[in-house]
């Protein structure tokens, strides 16, 4: 079924209430080119595509829209829980749904293979996100984000995790973050800094090991990025949230449903 609305002329910003039928808080919030990033991601997890017609396609246009017309920065994020995208497997469909903050913003029927594809699993299900690839989509959210202390934090925890070495692996990712953290707060203009993207562009390639997210995985990178910023806060589309996205996805349960 379709739940996209008819969008409004640009006299004020695009919301979720104007994209998605849904109401309350979320609904009044614009839509931002951050947001659709994250559900691109979560989208590209499970799905292995960002599909036409699915919530980052409308999402996309409606943020780009709305950076056009200025009300919405390049990297203003409007979504700060969870995105999530699931599937059931019925005979001969997928049944796609997809949620912001615990709200159904769109639901899918799509074909299923009859033979699952290179990047599924003999069980019907994708193969789950790694650490890496949760590193690498934080170059797609914040990659224009200069590196600092608190990055560099996260990327170490992450590395740490997934290759389960307790140092720092000379020549690595972490190495990399620590020593652009140390330039950037030395360099004053912003154009000069190190950014995100700079040191998580294929992320997965640069790692000597990689393991699926967790919980605990998502926890101790959390705990490492909040410890070095003055507020206690991590990023809303930092290395922390790309992990955590990338655990919960992880974490969903795919319901296979068969007719006697």
């Amino acid at each position: 079924m379709s739940q996209q609305q008819p969008l409004k002329p640009l006299e004020e910003a695009i919301t979720y209430g104007d994209v998605f039928d849904i109401q309350g808080e979320l609904a009044e919030k614009p839509v931002a080119p951050k947001d659709a990033a994250m559900m691109q991601i979560a989208e590209n997890a499970l799905l292995g595509e960002t599909t036409k017609g699915c919530a980052a396609d409308a999402m996309e246009s409606a943020a780009m829209k709305n950076e056009k017309a200025g009300f919405v920065g390049p990297d203003d994020v409007n979504i700060h829980s969870a995105v999530t995208v699931k599937e059931i497997h019925l005979p001969g469909k997928r049944i796609i749904t997809e949620s912001i903050d615990n709200k159904v913003i769109g639901q899918y029927s799509r074909e299923a293979p009859l033979s699952p594809g290179p990047s599924e699993q003999s069980s019907g299900l994708r193969s789950p996100i790694t650490i890496g690839e949760a590193l690498e989509a934080t170059a797609l959210t914040a990659g224009k984000k200069p590196v600092d202390w608190c990055d560099a934090a996260a990327i170490e925890a992450a590395e740490v995790i997934a290759t389960g070495r307790s140092n720092i692996i000379p020549g690595g990712i972490a190495a990399a973050a620590q020593s652009a953290a140390t330039l950037n707060a030395k360099t004053s203009r912003e154009e000069d800094k190190t950014k995100l993207s700079d040191i998580l562009r294929n992320a997965t390639e640069k790692l000597a090991s990689d393991k699926a997210a967790t919980k605990d995985d998502a926890e101790g990178v959390k705990v490492a990025e909040m410890r070095n910023d003055p507020t206690l806060t991590k990023h809303p589309a930092g290395v922390a949230a790309s992990v955590a996205t990338a655990a919960r996805l992880n974490n969903q349960t795919v319901t296979h449903e068969t007719t006697k």
